[in-house]
């Protein structure tokens, strides 16, 4: 999820900015290189490693930039990168498990235009839109909207109305989706090998869309969090198989991992409830009450069927906190 960023893009999927209705050239200067560090003991380093690089937006002038969380997730040091060159330090001010954004706050006046949000409500299956990286032209595609679709990650992540752009962009992580008229609706998450929603199944990127954003970015702007109650998080990677739910693989110390559950158990129930697909799996499990709640679940393990109970927490706890003003 913390791809290394890659060389140029083939100039035949690049914008034609005589095309464009509005200053591509300017609008694409608010997109910006992100590179973020942390430190081996970091919870997520197992996972996301230390060293991470993507591009986030600057979204309100006071220098916030808005990013894909995984980049800057226990984030102990940041460095952005304009368009102009100019190298200036930030910091982690947020990162939202559910939705999974995050912001950057630049510690010093930043040589870039803001990108205003736009509607993304309003982005629609086969719409065309451009999806940017830092750099200028050279780091954008013109692409179009393969569809609007729920979206689960094996990492206990849904989201109802994911965007699915193709093609993909090779350098995805934090890039930016902008609409045809120069705002930006969502963040670049995840490269799909194959986007089960679109009729050509193609290949693409999974962009979280910035509708998420509406009733959560004052709250993570002030506190770093959102205020509502913490989902249960159980530390595990899932996959489905059929009917049923193996775990692929385990955070280190997690609640799973302390729990007893081990990589390739499979598991067949939550609380007594069959599922019957990764997003309703998932919501099985946060249904039962918030973090700190005991999950009651039926496994098979070795072709032996047992039942254990797994207590949750919040990861807010576990995770090394953003800073925030």
């Amino acid at each position: 999820m913390t791809e290394k960023l890659s060389p140029k893009i083939d100039s035949k999927i690049q914008p034609n900015f005589e095309k464009i209705a509005f200053d591509l050239e300017s609008t694409l200067n608010g997109v910006v290189t992100l590179k973020a560090s942390t430190s081996e003991q970091a919870f997520t380093a197992s996972v996301l490693g230390t060293e991470r690089q993507g591009y986030g937006v600057h979204i309100i002038d006071s220098g916030l930039i808005l990013t894909i969380g995984y980049l800057v997730a226990e984030a102990e040091q940041i460095w952005i990168t304009t368009n102009s060159g100019q190298v200036i330090e930030g910091h982690a001010l947020a990162y939202d498990y559910e939705t999974g954004f995050g912001l950057v706050q630049c510690l010093g006046e930043l040589d870039a235009p803001t990108i205003p949000l736009g509607n993304s409500n309003l982005i629609k299956a086969n719409d065309d839109v451009i999806v940017a990286g830092a750099g200028g032209k050279a780091t954008a595609i013109t692409a179009k909207i393969a569809a609007r679709a729920e979206f689960a990650g094996y990492w206990e992540y849904v989201i109802e109305n994911a965007i699915f752009s193709a093609p993909s962009h090779p350098n995805w992580g934090g890039a930016a989706l902008l609409n045809n008229a120069g705002e930006v609706c969502g963040i670049g998450s995840l490269f799909v090998n194959k986007i089960e929603s679109d009729a050509m199944q193609r290949e693409g990127n999974m962009i979280v869309p910035v509708e998420l954003l509406d009733e959560r970015l004052q709250e993570l702007k002030l506190y770093g969090q959102t205020l509502s109650s913490p989902r249960p998080w159980l530390g595990m990677f899932a996959s489905q198989i059929d009917q049923d739910f193996e775990i692929v693989g385990l955070y280190n110390n997690g609640p799973a991992a302390l729990g007893g559950l081990e990589t390739g158990d499979v598991i067949l129930e939550i609380n007594n409830i069959k599922s019957h697909s990764l997003a309703n799996f998932f919501r099985n499990i946060w249904n039962i009450g918030p973090a700190g709640c005991e999950v009651p679940m039926k496994i098979m393990r070795n072709g032996s069927v047992s039942e254990t109970t797994i207590l949750s927490v919040d990861r807010r706890d576990l995770w090394k906190k953003p800073q925030f003003h």
